[in-house]
């Protein structure tokens, strides 16, 4: 080989590996920006209401709320096919499918300051998170 060839494969490969860390750095797995805790929990009829919206992936995938109250895991979908539209909460026990457009309320046990409640859908590539302060 060249010398000049190989230099040139060793940039090449310098410059995809520093595009993968920037793109790592930026964005979820599924490509989706997490925008944790991005107004997704609040308040509603007394219980606490977490909500996420569900397709290619969940977003957000970390989501932080309060410990020790009632809630309800609003999981909202929009022509969701994929697999994330089955969804798995070991530690409640839930397992279900989603509507393929509309919305599916989870009830959560209150939840231990500390604790995080993970889910993933059916096949285990998407999950996602809430951290109970």
């Amino acid at each position: 080989m060249k010398k000049s060839t190989i230099v040139s494969l060793i940039i090449g490969a310098g410059l995809i590996i520093l595009a993968l860390i920037f793109a790592s750095g930026s964005s979820t797995s599924n490509g989706v920006r997490d925008t944790a805790n991005a107004n997704n929990v609040h308040m509603e009829n007394g219980q606490q209401v977490i909500e996420l919206n569900a397709k290619g992936g969940y977003s957000p995938q970390t989501s932080y709320a309060k410990a020790d109250i009632q809630s309800t895991l609003r999981i909202r979908t929009n022509g969701t096919f994929d697999c994330s539209s089955f969804v798995v909460i070991p530690s409640i026990g839930f397992r279900d499918s989603l509507p393929q457009t509309g919305e599916k309320d989870v009830v959560i046990p209150p939840q231990k300051a500390g604790s995080t409640l993970q889910g993933f859908c059916g096949m285990g590539m998407y999950n996602f998170k809430i951290q109970f302060n």
